[in-house]
């Protein structure tokens, strides 16, 4: 039984799960808003919102950071140049989830992540 544990398991081994965070998060500072399940959009929620969190204070240990997660240069760059400083003031939640659909396939539940405007 799970009760209590920290995260998801996604039906995925560790490693996977990592690369599936990290291209997640880097398809969602690229382009502001994805669609996914729901359950990866609640995990990528709180993984995004921690690095949102540290990348406020854009220092040059902020970058080797925030690289060492995502392991993208304009991701990084981006992240900590553009989208952190929209969130100076704010102390939590920069982003939302909305249900959009039932995926025709499997009849899993879809969602959009965006960061909040």
């Amino acid at each position: 039984m799970r009760h209590k544990h920290g995260y998801r398991k996604l039906g995925r081994t560790s490693s996977h799960r990592k690369a599936l965070l990290k291209n997640l998060s880097i398809a969602l500072i690229k382009y502001n808003r994805i669609e996914t399940s729901v359950f990866k959009a609640k995990e990528l929620q709180t993984y995004i919102e921690k690095l949102i969190s540290i990348s406020k204070k854009a220092d040059f240990n902020t970058h080797r950071f925030i690289f060492a997660k995502l392991q993208d240069k304009v991701a990084t760059k981006k992240l900590i140049a553009e989208i952190a400083p929209k969130f100076e003031s704010r102390n939590g939640g920069y982003t939302r989830i909305h249900r959009s659909c039932i995926r025709r396939g499997d009849a899993c539940i879809m969602a959009i992540i965006e960061f909040v405007e």
